[in-house]
Order: C-alpha cells, then sequence, then structure tokens
C-alpha cells in the first residue's frame, strides 16, 4: 500500500508525462494496480522510495495499453504493433528492490522511523 506521499509524489509525476488526462480517479487506480503489481513481484508488503519511479512507470504502460488487452498484435492502416508483456527495463529496475523466498516465506524488515 502506497503512502499519501507516495502516491502524490507519483501522480505529481504523472501529470507531467500525460498532461492530457484529466480523470484524476483514472490515474489513481492506476498507480494503485502498479503499486500492487511492483510489490507482488518483488515480494514486498509496502513499496520501497526506490521502486516509486518504476511503479510510476507501470501506471504509464497500463494507461498507453487501454483498450488493447490480451492482445499480442494488431495491424492498422497499413502498419503492425506488437506488444510485449511489460518492459525489461521496469523488471531490470524493480529487481534490485526484490525480496528472496525461503521455505515459502518471505523476510521482510519493515523500517520503522524513530521519533524524539
Amino acid at each position: 500500500m502506497l503512502t499519501i506521499d507516495q502516491c502524490e509524489a507519483i501522480l505529481s509525476r504523472l501529470a507531467i508525462l500525460l498532461p492530457d488526462e484529466t480523470n484524476e480517479d483514472l490515474l489513481k487506480q492506476l498507480v494503485e494496480d502498479a503499486a500492487d503489481q511492483a510489490c507482488a513481484w518483488t515480494n514486498r508488503t509496502e513499496p520501497v522510495g526506490g521502486m516509486l519511479r518504476s511503479i510510476g512507470d507501470l501506471a504509464i504502460v497500463a494507461y498507453n495499453r487501454r483498450g488493447t488487452e490480451g492482445e499480442q498484435s494488431r495491424t492498422e492502416g497499413g502498419e503492425t504493433y506488437h506488444f510485449e508483456e511489460l518492459p525489461k527495463q521496469i523488471y531490470d529496475t524493480l529487481a534490485n528492490y526484490r525480496l528472496a523466498r525461503a521455505g515459502g516465506k518471505t523476510h521482510e524488515t519493515v523500517q520503522t522511523t524513530e521519533t524524539d
């Protein structure tokens, strides 16, 4: 689950990269889905700071693929488009945050902040 600050940071970036999209609810849902996907792939319960850019990238990929779910390729107007699962660059970045599983369990250290 993203914190409010993390979600706002990603949404600010999306506002710059997708300036024509005004549906904030759509963007929030894409970000939440991307965070869930990134956490599932990295075996984490919460995203860590370095994953935020990749979560934004996953949200943009999902945004751009709306309407093409389930397609592997498409030909329109003499142009052929091929869809890969997800860009390798995103997975390469997320791999830095992936936790190993041992005995069917993931041992995640939850970071806490100390207050004075």
